[in-house]
């Protein structure tokens, strides 16, 4: 049986005084490739990679989301069957690694990790009160929207399979944070499996998470993608939602 490779994506986007510390605590066994992906940040990133000998690969700055993508098409395109989102900043704990790939190795599409599993944890790892009953509400309503059983919705700790990278289109998603969003529906409406395993998350240490303005703004975009999902839904021809084209990788 062919062995399936892993690749895991570290977006770097102006923490390079965090990326060593990140790639030496990721579990690498579980590794067919490593690689850095940067959104044309202005720090030591690329050094840093050279350093510790991880392959470096930058583009224009379009933001988390199109960091995201450029990611996934390199992973893909250098033979990956899974891709594993690793934030350069660590804020999400590698450990939850192994058991993501276990699961998405057992049939699953698309995997996340939720911090909300057990639901004290957020609180105890430090994850702001306001930021808390955002998340619980907007997966709430996303989940009754969706009919789809995760515990979280807005989490940055992600594998993706090769047929979810197939199937679900770029064209016409954000560059910005809520592509991170706009892709688990995505996912849901081309009926793909997904499940979830659970994740730490450190906010007592340095980290690059979104403020509260960007956060605010993610939450009503959250709503506007949920409304545009309701009209795919009926029928209505959403760009996001149709189908990808066989014959250009990013559309």
């Amino acid at each position: 049986m062919k062995k399936s490779k892993t690749i895991g994506i570290i977006l770097a986007y102006n923490c390079a005084n965090l990326l060593e510390n990140i790639y030496q605590r990721i579990p690498k066994n579980v590794f067919y490739k490593i690689i850095i992906v940067d959104d044309g940040s202005k720090d030591n990133s690329s050094k840093i990679a050279k350093r510790i000998g991880v392959p470096f690969y930058t583009h224009s700055h379009v933001g988390y989301g199109g960091n995201i993508k450029y990611g996934l098409q390199k992973a893909f395109n250098l033979g990956a069957d899974y891709a594993v989102e690793i934030h350069g900043d660590g804020q999400y704990n590698p450990a939850a690694i192994p058991q993501a790939l276990k699961k998405i190795q057992q049939g699953y599409d698309f995997v996340t990790g939720s911090r909300f599993i057990k639901p004290a944890n957020p609180m105890k790892d430090g994850m702001p009160f306001s930021r808390y009953s955002a998340n619980i509400f907007l997966s709430f309503l996303t989940r009754s929207i969706l009919h789809l059983n995760l515990s979280e919705f807005h989490t940055g700790f992600r594998v993706y399979s090769k047929k979810l990278f197939d199937t679900v289109r770029f064209k016409g998603t954000s560059d910005d944070y809520i592509y991170s969003f706009e892709i688990i529906l995505q996912a849901h409406f081309a009926h793909l499996h997904i499940g979830e395993v659970p994740v730490r998350c450190e906010y007592k240490k340095d980290h690059t998470s979104i403020n509260y303005r960007k956060s605010f703004i993610y939450s009503v975009q959250v709503l506007f993608v949920l409304m545009k999902y309701i009209l795919a839904k009926s029928g209505m021809q959403i760009e996001i939602f149709g189908k990808k084209s066989a014959f250009s990788p990013s559309s």
